[in-house]
């Protein structure tokens, strides 16, 4: 137990429950997207993983809503619930502050009546991220990630006096309020990037010459690579989540490696190739682009390579992949339900401006420097977004680390 835990509890006891003992359990769903009336005029927010991505993890609004009518046997998740992401995309929560629903990527939390009184909604806030940790390191594989519930419901939480909960919950939320002014400025240089990035690659009709990906390039399909294959050296390689997990924008070199013989029979990427995930669970990273500046690699399944031919510069195609109108061509193509994907015909229709080669490579090197400005890790704000983050991190597991005993 840290010295600052023990200050706070003064010799008071704390107890221990499961998680099936204090919250009651239960899944969400997708109302059928078939039903119109179930996604039309809809007042009742219905949560996904791209809510935590873009909101954070304390919610009171959706990125998208349902018809009253959507809702099986007239109950909702009550306010102050979690969720909880068990499958697929392991171990990610948020609070949910309203009455909601929910997708099935999630486990939804809610607390028992005996419960209520004992718990400050926030320190349990805080001590699930000793929750999600767990998840992530207690999954079962099938067709995709999802977690052990047996044991997840086995998952013990402690109770300490509700005066201890409020001091912790107090300290570690002065903590979030800095780091969220920061991101809140941080988002703002995001916003700006995102208009000049747009602006730069918006041409009229009359000024410029149109082709699809199809006439500029070829699109090769990888084949056959798990994550369970990778190795800690050998052939370097890539594995589709990782572009939407790891990678930012360029890169020339790989985190993963794969053994010389399984290499010989997987697809490859090459210098100056756009490597594109082929999957996703939402459609803002379905097809995401990284430019791929370095030497020969594996690809993965799930994943293109797309080769331009000399007509087109690889740095200007993938910040053209990144725009607004790219991504409005998503949203009307891409399909799926649990996976969503793009197909790669209807890529390959999509059209692009195609300026002289001087003109791609110019518009790249000013996006370039607007890129390094907003994200840039070893300066300015985001460097201090880092230190704040590290730095409430340090504090949270110093306060939620109780003993068992």
């Amino acid at each position: 137990m840290s010295a600052i835990l023990d200050k706070l509890l003064k010799g008071q006891n704390v107890e221990w429950h499961t998680i099936e003992q204090i919250f009651h359990l239960r899944n969400g769903y997708t109302p059928s997207k078939s039903n119109e009336a179930y996604w039309t005029n809809g007042t009742i927010p219905w949560f996904r993983m791209e809510d935590i991505r873009e909101n954070g993890n304390i919610l009171d609004s959706a990125l998208q809503q349902i018809s009253e009518s959507a809702v099986k046997g007239n109950k909702l998740f009550p306010k102050n619930s979690f969720i909880i992401a068990t499958s697929a995309t392991i171990g990610e929560h948020a609070l949910i502050t309203v009455p909601y629903l929910a997708n099935q990527r999630f486990t939804n939390l809610s607390l028992k009546d005996d419960f209520i009184n004992r718990f400050n909604i926030y320190f349990l806030y805080y001590y699930l991220f000793k929750l999600d940790e767990w998840c992530r390191n207690n999954t079962t594989m099938s067709s995709f990630a999802s977690v052990d519930m047996n044991g997840f419901r086995k998952f013990e939480i402690p109770i300490p006096p509700l005066d201890v909960q409020d001091e912790i919950a107090r300290i570690l939320d002065a903590f979030t309020a800095v780091t969220a002014e920061l991101t809140a400025e941080l988002n703002m240089r995001e916003k700006q990037y995102q208009y000049y990035r747009d602006k730069l690659l918006t041409f009229s009709d009359n000024e410029i010459i149109w082709k699809s990906l199809g006439e500029l390039g070829q699109l090769i399909r990888g084949n056959g690579l798990q994550k369970s294959d990778f190795t800690e050296d050998g052939f370097p390689a890539i594995h589709y989540g990782q572009i939407y997990t790891f990678y930012g924008k360029f890169a020339d070199k790989t985190k993963s490696f794969v053994s010389e013989n399984l290499a010989k029979k997987l697809k490859k990427a090459q210098n100056g190739d756009v490597l594109l995930a082929g999957t996703s669970e939402n459609i803002q990273d379905v097809m995401k682009p990284l430019g791929w500046l370095g030497d020969e690699i594996a690809i993965s399944g799930d994943m293109f390579a797309y080769r331009p031919n000399t007509e087109l510069d690889t740095k200007y195609l993938t910040y053209l992949l990144q725009t607004t109108e790219f991504q409005k061509y998503k949203e009307k193509y891409a399909h799926g339900t649990k996976v969503t994907r793009l197909n790669a015909e209807k890529f390959l229709r999509f059209e692009i401006a195609i300026p002289p080669l001087n003109e791609q490579k110019r518009i790249a090197n000013i996006l370039d420097k607007f890129e390094a400005l907003t994200h840039s890790i070893t300066e300015g704000l985001p460097k201090e977004i880092t230190l704040r983050e590290q730095q409430y991190e340090y504090y949270r597991e110093q306060l939620i680390d109780f003993p068992k005993n």
